[in-house]
């Protein structure tokens, strides 16, 4: 195209000073751009094809230069919803544009596209410049995507992949199942996948969270009671060890249950019967109990808060989840798994994320495990406008720790050793952190209101960190 051609021409007099001060040419500039570009002319034959194009159309530069470009890309629009053709006829820019093309080998790729009209002085078209990128991110095979969730449970790492194989089996049997993992990675998904695969599958699943019922309650709210039983129970009531009967009882959070109450349950699981509060008749269980837990028990059987003969018996089939940021393998398809969730709740056609927020989710930590993924990428969808959820998208996480390690620094010898090497780790999580106290807490493994403190006594401001 003429107008590239006076463009490299390095005496031209349009060239920009700083181009000409770097010895570079517009070309030079355009092979390094991580988005694949390509120019025509007004004739839409091919006149510039930049690296990048190169990568994701798998031609080579030679081989499209002056060939007409719906001969390259072969998408499923050319004929006739071109967003190219849209910005030669109008003007018009054409923005974010989700096009199926046909790489050089045959393969379908989705790709987003951005179109603009080529102009010179005086008005006159010249051509139209194109810069598109990949969609989703290349490195996902298609067979990898295209695995299929098991009760809603998606995961290809090894370890998701032994658990998934192994629920079909555990539901078959009618042992207790003790599902351990940190909040967030899907532990009542795990158990109602236990009774929807079970022969219970047609009874009822009743979800009892242990920490979120009052002490006072939690009794009655399991074995259910009798009237008069105590101030307030006008009438009787059936617990939920009575309620499930026919099928499953999930009981999560197993480890914040009190002394008290962990005694009852034992000898509900070894007799198999059970009497409400206040009551005097033994009622048979027939429900299968499954149970849960981001506590460590066998700490907290040798710190005594946890019965030994209880955890043993809880213990028959476990079901170890493990966190988010030990099966990164699993996010990029976890993503689309949710994408695909989401765009039924908002009614959207949301296709994926750019390669750069692929990048950043599989780098973060997620403290919060799959929940917390499910709510970043929920609140991406409220602000997504197009088919791409992108950088601009993302709540503040980038700017968070992202899941570096944390490395201390070298003590000073002329103070307190631990005092300043705890000092100066504080400024160091604080500085990774940007200054979010949440971010540096949760980095430095502290409740925020104790860095609070350990920054009022080591006399710590913001100007200290934001240096």
């Amino acid at each position: 195209m003429r107008a590239l051609a006076s463009m490299e021409n390095p005496g031209s007099q349009n060239l920009n000073p700083a181009l000409k001060f770097l010895n570079l040419t517009p070309s030079d500039i355009l092979d390094h751009f991580p988005e694949g570009v390509f120019l025509i002319n007004t004739r839409w034959q091919i006149g510039y094809f930049n690296h990048m194009a190169e990568e994701i159309t798998g031609f080579k530069r030679e081989e499209v230069m002056g060939k007409f470009c719906w001969d390259i890309f072969r998408a499923d629009m050319c004929q006739k919803d071109c967003p190219m053709r849209l910005s030669m006829s109008s003007g018009e820019v054409v923005v974010d544009r989700e096009v199926e093309i046909t790489t050089k080998g045959g393969q379908k790729m989705l790709i987003l596209v951005n179109t603009s009209q080529l102009k010179k002085t005086g008005n006159v078209v010249l051509g139209g410049v194109e810069t598109f990128h990949y969609l989703t991110c290349p490195e996902l095979e298609a067979e990898r995507l295209e695995t299929k969730p098991f009760a809603n449970i998606v995961g290809v790492s090894p370890r998701m992949q032994e658990i998934i194989h192994s629920l079909p089996v555990i539901a078959a049997s009618d042992s207790n199942v003790l599902i351990l993992g940190e909040s967030g990675t899907g532990k009542e998904l795990v158990a109602r996948a236990v009774h929807q695969y079970s022969l219970r599958s047609k009874g009822p699943f009743l979800a009892v969270n242990c920490s979120a019922i009052p002490e006072g309650l939690l009794e009655s709210e399991l074995f259910g009671h009798e009237r008069g039983a105590f101030t307030g129970a006008v009438s009787s009531k059936p617990g939920r060890f009575e309620l499930a009967k026919g099928g499953t009882l999930f009981l999560d959070e197993i480890g914040d249950l009190k002394p008290e109450i962990q005694v009852k349950l034992l000898r509900v699981l070894e007799e198999k019967t059970f009497m409400r509060v206040g009551g005097t008749r033994r009622i048979p269980l027939e429900a299968r109990i499954v149970t849960a837990t981001n506590v460590d028990l066998q700490e907290a059987m040798r710190q005594g808060r946890f019965r030994d003969d209880l955890y043993y018996r809880l213990f028959t089939v476990p079901i170890h989840l493990p966190p988010l940021r030990e099966k990164r393998e699993d996010i990029p398809i976890l993503v689309k798994f949710i994408l695909e969730q989401l765009n039924r709740k908002f009614n959207k056609r949301v296709r994926g994320v750019d390669p750069k927020v692929m990048k950043i989710l599989c780098r973060h930590a997620w403290p919060g495990n799959t929940r917390e993924l499910q709510h970043v990428l929920e609140y991406c969808f409220v602000f997504a406008k197009g088919p791409l959820i992108t950088e601009r998208h993302l709540p503040r996480l980038e700017s968070a720790w992202g899941g570096r390690e944390l490395e201390l620094p070298m003590t000073d010898k002329s103070v307190s050793p631990l005092q300043a090497l705890e000092k100066k780790t504080i400024l160091l999580a604080l500085e990774m952190t940007h200054g979010s106290k949440q971010d540096a807490a949760r980095m430095l493994k502290i409740s925020r209101s104790k860095l609070w403190r350990k920054m009022r006594l080591y006399r710590l401001s913001d100007a200290d960190f934001n240096k």
